[in-house]
Parts: C-alpha cells; structure tokens; sequence
C-alpha cells in the first residue's frame, strides 16, 4: 500500500508530470515527430445519454493550441469553421461506484468567449461537440435532451491529449556502426 500511495503521489506531482511530459516530447522528436500536450482549460459541461440509456458528460474545454473559430460571409448568414481536438471517450468511477462516461472537445479560448457572449454561438459550439464525439466516437447521443450543466465547469480529472505532426525532414536516422543487436525499423 505505501508504494502504491507513493506512486499516486508522484503521478500527482506537477514537476513529475511536466519532467514526463518532456521526455515523451524528447522521444517523439527522435522518431521524427513534433509532439504538443493539450492541456485542457474548463469551460462548460454538457450532460446526456449515450444509446439512450448510459448518462455521458462531455467536457467543452479550450487551449491556445487549437485554431481560432473564423466566420466566412455566405448567402443569408455566415459559416463557421471552428477547429477542435476531441480525446479519446473514458469511463470514471464515480464516488457511489457507478461509472460515468466522459469526453474532452477542445476548441480555441476565442470559441468559449463568443459563446459566453451569445446564446446562437453557445448553441453552435455545444452542436460541434455533439456532433464530434458522435462522429469521431461512433457512439449515438440524445441530442434533444443534452443540457448544460450550471456552475460546473469540468467533470472527471482533466487528461491532456496529444497532437502529432511530423518533423521536416522526418526522423533523423541512426549511426549505422553495425553493432546494434535490433533489427533496423
């Protein structure tokens, strides 16, 4: 149990975490891929079902990191592109035993502040998130009962999802001495 508690205690560590963060990022760029966490900042939370019948909460967020949103003049209106990172859905155990699906979409900060100023844009947002998990997940979600929660800005423990992009020139290759013991990849 004490190295147990002493594990839990290390992941919790801020400088453990970001002494983590840059070696994954050291050992990317070796592969020849730019690696970038995405720390998500709380925004709102919408609460729905999944396939009518699991109680799923999905987590509007924003980071620096993602596009800003960019209206377009069209015919009667304007279109919008609001570019978001979607993490991967995960069940957490809730303090009563019972699990609660979560899901993480990211957008811009400039997103979450135009939806705070306008109930036509918030509705927009909370659309794009619903669509993106249901798209990206492959899961089917009760539209017409989701709701915003009021006063709760994030459920679950906040995860920070990746975002890889290749180097230029790709991976840089390896001194070819020709006494590695491993095949080469």
């Amino acid at each position: 149990r004490a190295l147990f508690a002493d594990f839990a205690a290390e992941l919790t560590d801020p400088e453990q975490r970001r002494l983590y963060e840059e070696e994954v990022a050291a050992l990317e760029r070796e592969r020849g891929v730019e690696v970038r966490f995405v720390h998500p900042t709380p925004g709102f939370v919408l609460r729905t079902s999944q396939e009518g019948s699991r109680r799923c909460y999905i987590n509007v967020c924003s980071n620096p990191l993602m596009g800003e949103p960019r209206a377009r003049a069209e015919r009667g209106g304007q279109r919008w592109e609001l570019p978001y990172s979607l993490a991967p859905g995960r069940e957490e155990l809730r303090p009563a035993g019972r699990r609660r699906l979560l899901y993480d979409v990211v957008f811009h900060p400039s997103a979450l502040r135009l939806a705070a100023r306008s109930a036509r844009f918030r509705r927009l947002l909370r659309d794009t998130a619903l669509e993106a998990v249901e798209s990206q997940c492959g899961v089917r979600l009760d539209r017409h009962n989701a709701a915003v929660l009021r006063g709760v800005s994030y459920k679950g423990i906040p995860q920070a999802p990746v975002i890889r992009s290749p180097l230029p020139g790709g991976a840089p290759k390896p001194p070819d001495d020709g006494e590695s013991p491993l095949p080469p990849f």
